[in-house]
């Protein structure tokens, strides 16, 4: 019972956390615009860098990765099982892309879920980064990209020896990263470095 009231409130703090809107936020102080009414219309860094620049984007990059990084950390702190991580970097990326504090129309989850990653294994964050590159230069499509990215986080992981119970958190991420990348599966982008139409 304490290890399943651990992970609500794990949860519960990780979807708050979440739902911090670093990218309407930063765009509407630096651009005075919505980041959601130009572009891909998702609040994430690297639509915050077509509307208000590229440090603007950085910046969101950076905190949307705190986000993660930290839920997860404060979820290491509260203990529990394994079950307590995978449940709060899912419930700080649902945060991430429907924030409660910014009409339920957020981003798309990578920033978040690599900070998560980032908590629990460095080195796994890096491959993880490597292989989401290797897709987008492949694909030249940023959804259809990162959603490959998503469907082979376990198996990339696996490969590399982690240990079983932090896959669970893995496939929990890579399962929303692959969700929320699928709706923009037939989007032409025109605006990205690496995308082609």
């Amino acid at each position: 019972m304490v290890c399943v009231l651990k992970a609500l409130v794990a949860g519960a703090i990780a979807y708050g956390l979440g739902s911090i809107p670093f990218a309407v936020l930063i765009t509407r102080w630096k651009a005075g615009i919505d980041v959601r009414s130009v572009g891909s219309g998702h609040a994430g860094a690297t639509n915050t860098m077509r509307a208000a620049g590229w440090g603007a984007g950085i910046l969101v990059l950076v905190l949307d990765l705190g986000k993660g990084y930290f839920a997860m950390w404060l979820a290491q702190r509260l203990g529990g099982s394994e079950y307590t991580l995978a449940l709060a970097a899912g419930m700080v990326m649902i945060g991430h892309c429907w924030p409660l504090y910014a009409g339920f129309r957020g981003g798309m989850g990578m920033a978040s879920g690599g900070g998560a990653l980032l908590a629990i294994w460095p080195l796994g964050f890096v491959l993880a980064v490597g292989l989401a590159v290797l897709l987008q230069l492949v694909i030249r499509h940023s959804a259809r990209a990162n959603f490959f990215t998503g469907l082979l986080l376990v198996p990339l992981w696996a490969l590399f020896g982690i240990p079983g119970p932090l896959l669970v958190t893995t496939g929990v991420v890579g399962a929303i990263i692959s969700y929320r990348a699928f709706s923009d599966w037939q989007r032409v982008y025109k605006e990205l470095w690496l995308d082609r139409e």
